[in-house]
């Protein structure tokens, strides 16, 4: 197995992935103990041998659970934390071949991209003083050209070559101080690339369209490069990313993001208990769930998908499906699909003690963004125990009277109880904010009480 595949988290320990994911997400011990060992057994699969490799398959999870509660945030978490490619797309967005919309071999397609974003940014990361080098010696070329071979004496020409050098490195020095980012220099730029093709992304030939796309600046005539004027600032951002481009070997970044995506990747399907009828001989959307659900299969069973970025065997790419199934459970799946999702974790909802604590533990903690976002005006705002309490509670109640949005409740909430603050902010002295129970009483209590307004706002 190649071990360049291998990231950053095959270090860690399925409890080291755990606490990993504590640190963003409150509770649902079940799911990221579930998501741990799973992704521990792909790091171990990769150390065997090949023959024996092949044969070990990605044990899929099915995540069962109502909004709100950390589907979507544990499985995130769990793909940035080892640089993998992850896609989240909606199961009932796809439809069965045939029909209008989407087909379910352009998720893997949308994989591979995200992979290749992927491995871009990690090689313009390495090539990036290079780059940079290369792009201040061209800066440098446009500043102060070099000069012109003469019929000069040799001694002329040393003295010459000396102040040449003197000069270049007086300019350097200043480039590097940005003393001359307001000068303005010409530029070669490169002509516009025309797009017209766009439209296809949304369905099943997206792929025939990116082709064609790229193609058309030849096909139409496309100009060369062009003068243009710009600042030394300006002109320098867009030379260093035309010779980070021009370093990357995308011959090497496809293939390294192929093999990141066959090994590393991702898949969350979300809203996969909408596709879990069985076929009932009606006519419309329903018609096609069984189908969608038998055109997922060999995708996630095991087959090869064309990109453009060549042949891309999805027999190891981990899926994580994703749904309420209030209505629909499990078992309304067709069996061979069922039979993909070998692990089932039922995530429990949240109470007032988890959104206190998914208020103010996590790093990204709603309290701690609000914080740092106000902390850029000067201010410093201070939440007490008892507004936390206030806020926490509101949410328990708002989602048990209408619709249960799980943690999301406290997204809304929050942001009635910072709305005038937030505005006010710019004009506000310097200094501390308290927000204790009265005043969030005051921002949301009347809302709450209005059943019908609370519906709409919140």
């Amino acid at each position: 197995m190649n071990d360049a595949i291998l990231n950053k988290g095959d270090e860690l320990t399925p409890k080291e992935i755990v606490r990993e994911l504590d640190k963003f997400i409150i509770g649902q011990n079940k799911a990221k103990k579930a998501v741990s060992i799973a992704l521990r057994n792909r790091f171990r699969r990769q150390k065997l041998p090949a023959d024996i490799a092949d044969d070990i398959i990605p044990k899929n999870i099915l995540m069962i659970g109502p909004t709100g509660v950390g589907k979507t945030e544990i499985a995130r978490r769990l793909a940035k934390l080892t640089r993998s490619p992850f896609l989240k797309v909606e199961a009932s967005k796809f439809t069965e071949v045939g029909y209008v919309g989407r087909d379910v071999e352009s998720i893997v397609r949308d994989l591979v991209r995200i992979a290749v974003d992927l491995v871009k940014a990690e090689k313009m990361a390495e090539n990036n003083e290079k780059a940079r080098r290369n792009t201040e010696e061209k800066i440098l070329s446009i500043l102060l050209p070099p000069p012109k071979s003469s019929k000069a004496t040799v001694g002329e020409n040393e003295n010459e070559a000396e102040n040449f050098a003197e000069s270049k490195e007086k300019f350097r020095k200043m480039l590097r101080e940005g003393k001359l980012n307001d000068r303005v220099i010409e530029v070669e730029v490169k002509a516009n690339s025309f797009a017209p093709f766009e439209i296809f992304s949304a369905s099943g030939v997206e792929e025939i369209g990116i082709q064609i796309s790229e193609m058309m600046p030849s096909l139409m005539g496309a100009k060369g490069p062009k003068k243009r004027k710009m600042t030394l600032g300006e002109a320098f951002d867009y030379m260093l990313m035309e010779e980070q481009n021009r370093l990357l070997d995308m011959d090497q970044v496809a293939k390294v993001a192929i093999g990141r995506t066959e090994q590393m990747g991702i898949v969350f399907l979300d809203e996969i208990d909408k596709i879990a009828g069985r076929e009932s001989g009606g006519h419309g959307p329903m018609v096609s769930r069984e189908g969608v659900q038998r055109d997922l299969l060999p995708v996630i069973e095991g087959t090869t998908v064309n990109t453009k970025y060549g042949m891309v065997k999805t027999d190891h790419i981990l899926f994580i499906g994703a749904g309420a199934f209030h209505v629909a459970k499990p078992a309304d799946m067709i069996p061979e699909l069922q039979g993909r999702f070998p692990i089932r974790v039922e995530l429990e909802s949240l109470n007032k003690a988890d959104f206190i604590r998914i208020l103010t533990e996590p790093q990204n903690a709603l309290v701690k963004q609000y914080q740092n976002l106000l902390g850029t005006e000067g201010l410093e705002i201070l939440f007490s125990a008892d507004a936390i309490e206030e806020i926490a509670t509101m949410a328990v109640e708002i989602n048990t009277s209408s619709e249960n949005i799980g943690a999301r409740r406290l997204h809304t909430i929050m942001e009635k109880v910072m709305e005038d603050i937030s505005y006010e902010a710019s004009d506000l002295e310097h200094g501390q904010v308290k927000i204790d129970r009265e005043y969030v009483n005051k921002k949301v209590q009347s809302i709450i009480k209005d059943g019908d307004l609370s519906k709409y706002i919140l």
